[in-house]
């Protein structure tokens, strides 16, 4: 379920963009790349968008280590816009309603067939929040090499039980949206499926966006959310070829 802490927006933070905007399947896409990449990641944003600025410098960073990394524009032009009126949450329901990750799910797969098409065979995905619930579905077919869950919201155990890619499972400890009692249960599926690769941790002092949304202006959230993009590094490192 969402709850405050997925309709808060991270701090304002200022990246100068090495990649470019263009076409890719049904969506406008961020993209960068660096050298020459053998393998592909899409990055699924959470409900602020393809453009968070945060998002973009991850994207920039995957690609200078090695990947061609895309982040589609899922939602259109339309992310979430917190309310004014002093509950920015007031809103959600409204948006969210013409925003569901189900909804998506057919797109994601042309994105991959794109990459495809472009050459790169060995795909991975990361989905941050609401791009979870989108990540998760491709993770329960065959057109993924490796999966990231960071943080996810409306992902459930039922999904967990369905996945059939390699995924790692990056959860909060403090966290509305995935509370440590459901990141265990997944945690617990996934032990119980010994034949599927998997990572799933609950990281102490944590909050939910924590990978994407920290506060750069922070040492403490600036070395967590690195700790976190490190383990996404290393688990396409293992998986994506």
């Amino acid at each position: 379920m969402a709850g405050p802490q997925c309709c808060t927006p991270g701090p304002g933070a200022e990246h100068c963009c090495v990649g470019k905007e263009e076409t890719c399947g049904p969506f406008l896409a961020y993209i960068t790349s660096h050298h020459t990449p053998t393998a592909a990641v899409v990055l699924v944003n959470d409900i602020f968008g393809f453009d968070a600025p945060l998002l973009r410098k991850l994207a920039d960073k995957m690609a200078y280590a090695g990947y061609y990394v895309i982040v589609p524009d899922f939602f259109n032009k339309d992310p979430f816009v917190p309310s004014n009126t002093g509950n920015p949450f007031a809103n959600f329901g409204d948006w969210f309603k013409n925003h569901q990750a189900l909804d998506s799910v057919e797109g994601a797969k042309q994105v991959v067939e794109c990459l495809h098409e472009k050459g790169f065979s060995s795909v991975g995905a990361v989905g941050f929040c609401w791009g979870a619930k989108l990540a998760v579905q491709l993770a329960k077919g065959d057109c993924l090499k490796a999966a990231v869950l960071a943080h996810p919201s409306f992902v459930t155990v039922e999904d967990i039980q369905d996945v059939k890619t390699p995924i790692a499972i990056l959860a909060a400890e403090i966290d509305t949206s995935t509370p440590p009692a459901l990141a265990q249960k997944f945690i617990d599926t996934l032990k119980s499926k010994p034949e599927l690769e998997s990572f799933a941790h609950i990281y102490p002092g944590v909050a939910h966006g924590w990978t994407c949304r920290y506060n750069p202006d922070d040492p403490n959230e600036v070395a967590n959310a690195e700790e976190a993009h490190s383990k996404m590094l290393e688990w396409f490192g293992k998986f994506l070829q």
